[in-house]
């Protein structure tokens, strides 16, 4: 399976989404899922990728050409798709992986998860997209989306088109589902 990780590219975030984010990774690898992710060699994207890559996994980075001016290219790349923008980003990505977990981050990651989400709603994927909710990360979120379902601004339940894991155990769930 592959499966493409959202994520932040900033370091200076709660030390335990490191870990957690590292144990996804070997588990990723061990479980021979290959990983599709931003490519870029700081924060989450980084650690994603060197603990899959340093498991035995492969990691396949969709890397915007501007990222790969300013030479933010992760060292843990396997395999190196170079795209024009960030637009191109997203749907390279939705073609090429079967599942997307989203790990705490920032506007990009929103941006990430909505036009998946956003997507299915319409009928152009049946994907998983999956919040992993670390330390409750998510929550506000999650009460957000369960706020505009109660006021009825979504079609359907959202946790049709996003589902919420709180630890790699809902995950594993999640993925044999």
């Amino acid at each position: 399976m592959k499966i493409c990780i959202f994520c932040s590219a900033n370091q200076q975030i709660d030390p335990d989404f490191f870990a957690m984010t590292e144990e996804l990774g070997r588990w990723a690898a061990k479980n021979a899922h290959s990983i599709v992710y931003g490519g870029v060699n700081q924060g989450l994207m980084e650690c994603i990728a060197k603990a899959a890559h340093e498991a035995g996994g492969q990691t396949i980075g969709v890397i915007p050409r501007i990222v790969e001016k300013s030479g933010r290219i992760s060292d843990y790349v396997d395999v190196e798709i170079l795209c024009d923008n960030l637009h191109d980003r997203k749907q390279l990505m939705e073609d090429k992986a079967d599942v997307f977990i989203a790990l705490p981050g920032g506007i990009g990651t929103l941006d990430e998860i909505f036009t998946l989400a956003a997507s299915a709603t319409i009928g152009y994927h049946d994907k998983k997209v999956i919040l992993y909710n670390m330390k409750g990360f998510w929550d506000s979120l999650i009460q957000l989306l369960d706020e505009l379902q109660a006021k009825g601004l979504t079609r359907k339940n959202w946790r049709t088109y996003i589902e919420v894991a709180n630890s790699l155990e809902d995950i594993e769930q999640l993925l044999s589902e």
